[in-house]
C-alpha cells in the first residue's frame, strides 16, 4: 500500500506496507487514537503481519490544540467521518474496517453500503459497544441483526458494554463472528489472579483469530 502524504499526516500506521489485509481502526468515545490500548492493539496486529491505519474523529483530534474538549458526538454524527478516512486511504487491495468501541459502533453503521460496492472486505470491532454501562435495555443491534458484511468481534466475557451471557441472547447476523477472551473487560484485559491469562495472552490470542479472518476474506478493490 502506498503513503500519500495527505495520508501521513492523517492516518498513524503500523504495519508491513505489503500486508495482504489493511485494517482501517478508529478510537473509543473517550481515548485518542495513540492510546496505551490501541497502541498495544495495532502492535499485536502488526505482529500478526497485518497493516493497521488509525485515524482520530474531528473532536477527539481537536483535543490536540485546544485546552477545550469536545465531548463525542452521537454515532450516527460521526459516519460521514469515518467514510472521508476511507476515501482517504491510498486503496488497499483487501481493506477491512472497524474500530475499539464507538469507533467500531460507527464502522458497523456504514460497513454494508461499503461492502456491497466493493469497497471493503470486511468489519472489525473490538469491544462493541452493545449497550450503555448498567443499561442493557438500551441496545445498539438494531442494524446487526440483518447485517450482511462479513464482521468480527471481539468481545471480552465481562464486558460492562455486553458480557457474553447478555449478547448470546441477541440474534444478531449470521455474518457476524464472535471471538470470546475469558474474563477480558472492555480493553480486553482480563484478571490473572481469576483467569490465570495476562493482557499480552489476550492480545496474541485476537491478532491470531483477526489474521485468520482477515486472510480469509474474499478479496475486494476498491473501485
Amino acid at each position: 500500500m502506498r503513503v500519500s502524504a495527505k495520508s501521513a499526516k492523517m492516518f498513524l500506521f503500523d504495519g508491513p506496507a505489503d500486508a495482504e489485509a489493511t485494517i482501517l481502526l478508529a478510537h473509543g468515545a473517550g481515548a485518542p487514537m495513540d492510546s496505551p490500548s490501541l497502541n498495544a492493539i495495532a502492535k499485536a496486529l502488526a505482529t500478526a503481519d497485518m497493516r493497521v491505519a488509525r485515524f482520530e474523529f474531528e473532536y477527539m483530534a481537536s483535543r490536540r490544540t485546544s485546552s477545550a474538549r469536545k465531548p463525542p458526538p452521537r454515532a450516527e454524527m460521526l459516519t460521514s467521518e469515518y467514510i472521508a478516512a476511507v476515501d482517504a486511504l491510498e486503496p488497499p487491495e483487501r481493506l477491512v474496517i472497524g474500530g475499539k468501541s464507538m469507533g467500531g459502533r460507527v464502522a458497523s453503521m456504514i460497513a454494508d453500503p461499503l461492502h456491497a460496492s466493493g469497497r471493503i472486505a470486511g468489519l472489525l470491532c473490538l469491544g462493541y459497544p452493545f449497550h450503555p454501562i448498567g443499561k442493557p435495555d438500551q441496545l445498539r443491534t438494531a442494524h446487526l441483526v440483518d447485517m450482511h458484511t462479513p464482521a468480527l468481534i471481539v468481545q471480552g466475557t465481562r464486558d460492562p458494554f455486553g458480557t457474553r451471557v447478555e449478547v448470546e441472547g441477541y440474534g444478531i447476523s449470521g455474518d457476524i463472528e464472535i471471538v470470546w477472551l475469558e474474563d477480558g473487560d472492555h480493553d480486553l484485559k482480563p484478571r490473572k489472579a481469576v483467569s490465570g491469562l495476562t493482557a499480552a495472552d489476550h492480545l496474541r490470542t485476537m491478532a491470531t483469530r483477526v489474521a485468520a479472518w482477515a486472510h480469509g476474506l474474499t478479496r475486494q478493490t476498491l473501485r
